[in-house]
């Protein structure tokens, strides 16, 4: 079986793994999008979109294996949303890659900034955003489009709603549901005042650090420490959390004591950890099992 933790946060099935400096990839296989491709684990090949928040290896490494890999099984070029400064390094690396391999792998290199929604199929788009975390690094929202009849024209024939259009009329009126954001490596900023950051049924939160002596280390490479986390569930008091990204240097189940001893029951009732695996049964780990797993649940912590 993959190495990749199956999960479901904001009511969305989620495949991921994350460990800080290692790797982090998080794929929603429904929506066709993948957030950072850590080393392009086979369970992302199939996936047409993926979406990189900026170039540390453990986010990044395996780009040039995804596009090659896609080529390999006979699939469509795939296309990777990245910081628009990542779009020359990126092509440069996959020339390189041509010359190692003898051949090149084709695949869409889409440079983005802030706030430049990009298109992932109908009424479904995913919005880039700044974060703090030096550079030019993004993240994501997964946001649905949808259009409704305006109120005042409920009960309208639709003969009448025809000829309204027809006279360039707008009868309907564009709603956007935010389905799930992913915020990369990130310290605390001003990400968290986007309303679809805060409306988004899920968050894919970076909590790297734990460890009381590891203030210094988050705050020098401009990562979350828990600490940081009652301010970003001030922030976010809608979606559901989903911690990733955190250092070996602390273990989950010590990390789930330090959540217990500073927040409320009902912050933690809607706070989970990506690498929180389901139970064991009979000795093996259930593929196909969505499991929530939060900080108050009694399932096994770390195993």
């Amino acid at each position: 079986m993959g190495r990749l933790i199956q999960k479901e946060l904001g009511g969305i099935r989620v495949l991921g793994f994350s460990l800080a400096g290692e790797e982090s990839v998080i794929a929603a296989p429904e929506y066709d999008v993948c957030f950072d491709v850590g080393r392009a684990p086979r369970e992302i090949i199939s996936i047409d979109n993926v979406c990189l928040t900026h170039g540390h290896m453990d986010h990044a490494a395996g780009i040039a294996y995804y596009f090659s890999q896609r080529n390999f099984v006979g699939n469509s070029p795939g296309r990777v949303i990245v910081p628009r400064s990542l779009v020359t390094p990126i092509q440069n690396l996959m020339a390189v890659w041509a010359d190692i391999e003898g051949h090149p792998s084709p695949g869409k290199v889409c440079g983005v900034g802030p706030l430049e929604d990009v298109t992932i199929r109908r009424n479904l788009l995913v919005r880039p955003f700044a974060v703090n975390h030096g550079g030019d690094a993004l993240g994501f929202t997964l946001i649905e489009v949808r259009f409704k009849l305006k109120e005042e024209y409920f009960g309208k024939s639709g003969q009448h709603l025809a000829a309204l259009k027809q006279q360039g009329v707008e009868i309907v009126r564009r709603t956007e549901v935010p389905l799930l954001t992913y915020t990369g490596d990130t310290a605390l900023g001003r990400w968290l005042e986007h309303d679809f950051v805060q409306k988004s049924r899920g968050v894919l939160l970076e909590c790297t650090f734990f460890d009381p002596e590891h203030v210094s280390r988050a705050r020098a490479g401009r990562h979350m420490h828990v600490n940081d986390l009652p301010v970003a569930l001030e922030a976010l008091p809608e979606p559901e959390i989903m911690l990733i990204h955190l250092t070996r240097r602390t273990d989950l189940r010590q990390a789930k004591q330090i959540l217990r001893g500073m927040l409320k029951p009902d912050e933690l009732e809607r706070i989970s950890f990506l690498m929180d695996r389901p139970p064991r049964a009979g000795g093996h780990r259930p593929s196909h099992q969505n499991t929530k797993n939060n900080v108050n649940s009694a399932a096994t912590a770390g195993k």
